[in-house]
């Protein structure tokens, strides 16, 4: 903020009361040549026909399903995103999840404070990682990163994308089903809206079927939340590592109650340095754009 204080004239829509927000873009909208704006946040035609001098719009999440894009490009704005910069940590948060779900994490820590384990002695056995079939579910810069991960853990990895990605050291499968019942586990990372809504459904969840693992780290519309707490509650999938949500910051109570899954606060980037790196980025792609430089993450 500091930086952008420093460099340009700022008008803050955040925070705003609705009515407020709309006052501030009649009254400036028609100056406006930038936006910056965060994950989580909708930003829609409405707001864009309220701006006719946009020139670029620079996000510092990953994610961009909430920015209406197809008008975005139809108006010639320039659009960049936080995605080069989060990927290593939201890795390490897939292979997180994965290790505390199977391994029984929090059920452990549980075990030690509740004074089960003086009690009762040791708690019931896990299940070990190493040996194990990774499916991973997408295979952009974070899918690529978890593929190293996975494979210093002795896992076979196989991955389900769009098309094969030659670089990558995983076998390509091009049926997800296939692909779910082939894995012990699969972690999800692909985008969010309404091309990838509910991909991960109760058919494949019942394939990974009732040792299989699901850990989900791209957004909660991904996966069938109704398939996955039935699957979750009858024992038609041994546990989920969840980062993402239908319904945030407020997940299904059913969710919650759930002693078999590990759950995290949409944090998977969620470290000073790659938070940093994330707003860094914002100000470097504003920068080049009114430099005329090339752009440092341009989706459009």
């Amino acid at each position: 903020m500091a930086q952008l204080e420093r460099d340009y004239v700022l008008h803050r829509y955040d925070g705003l009361a609705p009515e407020a927000a709309r006052e501030l873009l009649l009254d400036v909208g028609s100056r406006i040549r930038g936006v910056v704006i965060s994950g989580g946040v909708a930003f829609g035609q409405r707001e864009l026909e309220r701006m006719p001098s946009l020139e670029i719009v620079a996000s510092a999440a990953a994610g961009y399903e909430e920015i209406d894009s197809d008008f975005v490009r139809a108006r010639g704005i320039r659009f960049t995103t936080g995605s080069l910069t989060a990927c290593e940590d939201v890795a390490d948060m897939g292979m997180l999840l994965l290790m505390a779900a199977r391994r029984q994490l929090l059920a452990g820590d549980r075990w030690v404070r509740s004074g089960e384990w003086e009690r009762q002695g040791m708690m019931p056995l896990a299940r070990s990682n190493a040996g194990k079939k990774l499916g991973i579910v997408g295979m952009g810069v974070i899918g690529r990163r978890i593929v190293p991960r996975a494979l210093v853990f002795g896992q076979e990895v196989a991955y389900f994308a769009r098309s094969p990605q030659p670089a990558v050291t995983a076998r390509f499968e091009p049926d997800l089903l296939a692909l779910s019942s082939w894995a012990d586990a699969l972690i999800v990372i692909v985008s969010g809206g309404p091309s990838t809504r509910n991909l991960i459904d109760a058919q494949v969840i019942g394939a990974l079927g009732p040792d299989g693992v699901l850990v989900n780290i791209s957004r909660g519309s991904v996966v069938d939340e109704e398939a996955l707490i039935a699957a979750l509650s009858t024992g038609g999938l041994a546990a989920a590592g969840l980062d993402v949500f239908a319904s945030e910051p407020a997940p299904d109570p059913r969710l919650l109650a759930l002693a078999n899954v590990t759950l995290m606060p949409h944090h998977a980037s969620g470290t000073v340095e790659s938070r940093d790196a994330m707003d860094q980025q914002v100000v470097d792609n504003l920068a080049a754009h009114f430099a005329g430089k090339p752009l440092l993450s341009a989706i459009i």
